[in-house]
């Protein structure tokens, strides 16, 4: 990392480098700190999404973190109307238009308001990780996929299961599905392609690995990870009011069960999460 990504950790608080504002249409603008994975730069994602959320404009619908970007949706009807004053930064901004001309397009405006919000301070708050454990039962009927696993890396089973469940992962993004979550930090020796052909109904919690990444399946859909295992935590639950158990920025660890605790009833009571909400 270069000096603009500094992070002063005694204070809470993380130097950002102000990143590209691309329009995404007329509804959308993606703000985009880098084009790949590092746990530094999602860091700076979340923050800015902090600050977003905090000081919200008028007609921002939706932010939508990833990797190493937010996609912002907004109804542009309602940015165009806004008369709270929000948008008087954006006079006279009209990029490729005559200066004397009178009309600022919505993602102008909002492209201004972002700017203009992230230069106030060169510093954002960090925000404090949640922790969340996910008990797994690994192998047999649960991880019809972890021999494959093994084949492929020329562990045993004993070893995968030990590398899948060492590291504290950190949920990148939700996506494919809702309440599927991309988790960063597997231990590359377990790396393993996704399968070549696709199942068409992976169950609900099945653990995966593709590629560098590992994840979990919130509902029963086709898929090609490689699966390993199986959790009996409901990741998603769209009768609650946040429906998604993991978001962005949350810490994961995997804990190995037994297929019997597996079928207890009790076990999702005795596996918490601790940090925000």
């Amino acid at each position: 990392m270069n000096e603009d990504h500094k992070e002063n950790q005694d204070q809470g608080h993380m130097e950002v480098k102000i990143p590209k504002l691309i329009s995404m249409g007329d509804s959308a603008v993606l703000i985009e700190f880098d084009q790949r994975i590092d746990p530094e730069i999602h860091v700076q994602v979340r923050s800015c999404l902090i600050q977003l959320e905090a000081q919200a404009f008028p007609g921002m619908l939706e932010c939508v973190p990833a990797y190493a970007s937010i996609t912002v949706h907004y109804d542009p009807i309602v940015v165009m109307r806004d008369v709270s004053g929000a948008f008087e930064m954006c006079s006279g901004c009209d990029e490729g238009l005559d200066r004397s001309a009178q009309y600022v397009s919505p993602s102008q405006r909002v492209r201004s308001y972002i700017t203009a919000l992230l230069g106030k301070s060169s510093q954002f708050q960090r925000e404090e990780p949640r922790s969340i454990t996910i008990p797994v039962w690994y192998g047999g009927e649960a991880g019809p996929d972890l021999e494959e696993v093994t084949r492929h890396t020329g562990l045993s089973a004993e070893d995968v299961i030990r590398e899948h469940t060492t590291p504290e992962y950190t949920v990148y993004m939700i996506g494919f599905s809702p309440g599927f979550p991309y988790l960063g930090g597997m231990n590359q020796r377990i790396a393993t392609p996704r399968r070549a052909a696709p199942r068409t109904q992976v169950p609900a919690g099945s653990v995966g690995i593709a590629g560098g990444q590992t994840g979990v399946y919130p509902q029963t859909t086709p898929g090609g990870w490689q699966i390993i295992g199986r959790t009996p935590l409901q990741l998603f639950n769209p009768l609650v009011k946040e429906p998604s158990l993991l978001q962005a920025g949350d810490r994961v660890r995997f804990q190995p069960i037994s297929e019997k605790e597996y079928r207890s009833a009790n076990t999702q009571k005795c596996f918490s999460i601790s940090g925000r909400r």
